[in-house]
């Protein structure tokens, strides 16, 4: 069966509608910056077709001449966004828009994708695309269910969560609102819509010990 990042990590894919620390190990991600509203940006669409164009183009190399070296079968992760000024208008946001990529997938990986999706979609602008390590580190994360527009009082929840707990939000340009999409918006109706929403967060003064389990 193909390797389920989801299912064999679902401490970081599964979290409950409650709030809860983890520890957020390095990991591998294709990534494309952009700014403005994702609901009407033709930028955002790039990122997003972009994205799964090329894990899908690494997940078929398998059937190509020469596989990657390690390559084993996979599905492909779910989308994630980090998220600048997420709280102001739309048309303001600056985002990183991601997914993950398997250990295997080394610069030359990435760049042979680049070539095949660019003959079989040449519209698709991939100049923004990067290959990227990113350690995320120490987080408290919820499940939101419902609308994307409902998140507010989730978000408050999660950040009253933090200060109870004697930690404190660790916003920086790198580390921000972060999303990770569990279901597809244009197959599922939006009560139904499940995005896991996980805040980087740093040991307060009164506090010097890690939560338990981390």
């Amino acid at each position: 069966m193909p390797f389920d990042f989801k299912k064999e990590y679902k401490e970081l894919y599964s979290p409950k509608p409650i709030p809860s620390f983890v520890d957020v190990p390095a990991m591998t991600f294709i990534m494309i910056d952009g700014e403005g509203d994702p609901n009407t940006s033709k930028a955002y669409q790039n990122a997003v077709a972009t994205l799964y164009g090329l894990s899908y183009s690494i997940k078929m190399s398998k059937k190509s001449v020469n596989p990657p070296e390690g390559y084993f079968d996979f599905v492909v992760p779910p989308l994630e966004g980090l998220w600048q000024n997420y709280v102001t208008d739309k048309n303001s946001f600056q985002w990183t828009s991601m997914i993950r990529q398997p250990e295997f997938v080394t610069q030359i990986v990435f760049e042979q994708a680049k070539e095949t999706l660019a003959k079989k979609k040449p519209n698709l602008d991939l100049s923004l695309a990067r290959l990227e390590v990113f350690t995320e580190g120490l987080c408290a994360q919820i499940t939101h269910i419902g609308s994307y527009d409902d998140e507010p009082s989730t978000i408050a929840a999660l950040d009253g969560f933090i200060r109870d707990s004697a930690y404190k939000l660790n916003f920086t340009e790198e580390y921000c609102h972060h999303e990770i999409y569990l279901a597809d918006p244009r197959k599922t109706v939006p009560e139904k819509l499940r995005t896991i929403i996980r805040h980087p967060v740093k040991v307060g003064i009164e506090n010097t010990k890690l939560p338990l389990g981390v």
